[in-house]
């Protein structure tokens, strides 16, 4: 298996249909997106993938969106999906790369090591005229067993400790204008900044047609926002989709053991004691 948590489509053609590889759709759209990505999913897939609700699979007593599952629901949801332990799981997304990155840190998360992110997704898939599958997936129940990781997920107290002590890197993956506190945010009641002493990558800049940068790049963009690649580091965005993109992109460069800040802004940003920066990163 390769190291790179990327696979290419030929990588995935040539394996799909084996026993060893689950493929999973993990499309997912900003509220208030015209789209139903399930809806999307059923008249279009990869063959034999399934389907991988990020705001179904997820913490449901929150009232923050899309939280991680507590590791009996997820387990629960894997086997449901088919997942069988010892796989190797390919995530990918319908626009290229943006929703698949929240799925394989959920996976890694619950103590998946074969977890990988498709090259180009969907877009890529059928841009090269590969088989295209349609109708509601019907999988044998699986045997996945969840394993928490908790090296890979930050919470509220943590990221609050580390910003004060300064002992991990915490990067946020939003646009530059949010972060800076010049752009409103799209959820309703958040305030609008960054968290002190946070630096600022934007997704974007990791993904260039709908795809993941290379190694050398990561590592490139990471180092002129500031970040030493050599310490702790945790990532964060508004809802921990895009912060996962981040973790995806530092695992590419070497650092897999990044950890992502579940509540991300639309916790901290929720709250009225926590504080709040605006303009650029110190």
């Amino acid at each position: 298996m390769t190291q790179d948590p990327i696979v290419s489509t030929e990588w995935l053609a040539e394996r799909l249909g084996s026993p060893e590889v689950a493929v999973i759709d993990a499309s997912w759209f900003m509220p208030g997106t015209p789209r139903d990505a399930l809806s999307e999913f059923v008249q279009g897939h990869i063959p034999g993938a399934v389907f991988f609700g990020i705001d179904e699979i997820s913490d449901r007593t929150s009232t923050l969106p899309h939280m991680l599952a507590s590791p009996a629901d997820f387990e629960r949801a894997m086997q449901d999906l088919g997942l069988r332990a010892g796989q190797a799981v390919v995530v990918y997304d319908s626009q290229g790369l943006f929703s698949a990155p929240r799925v394989w840190w959920n996976l890694r998360a619950m103590g998946c090591e074969k977890a990988f992110v498709l090259d180009g997704g969907l877009p890529a898939w059928t841009a090269e005229g590969r088989a295209i599958e349609k109708g509601p997936p019907s999988p044998a129940k699986g045997d996945f067993r969840a394993r928490y990781n908790s090296e890979l997920v930050r919470d509220l107290e943590q990221v609050r400790r580390v910003l004060q002590s300064r002992a991990e890197q915490v990067i946020d993956a939003r646009s530059a204008p949010r972060f800076a506190g010049d752009a409103p945010e799209p959820r309703a009641g958040l305030r609008s900044g960054h968290m002190p002493g946070a630096r600022n990558v934007p997704f974007g800049d990791l993904v260039q047609d709908g795809r993941l940068v290379s190694a050398d790049r990561v590592r490139e963009i990471f180092r002129s926002a500031g970040v030493d690649l050599s310490r702790p580091l945790v990532t964060t965005c508004g809802s921990g989709v895009s912060a996962s993109v981040l973790a995806l992109a530092l695992a590419r460069a070497g650092r897999p053991d990044v950890a992502v800040y579940d509540g991300s802004w639309t916790e901290w940003g929720g709250r009225g004691d926590t504080p709040v920066a605006t303009g650029a990163a110190e």
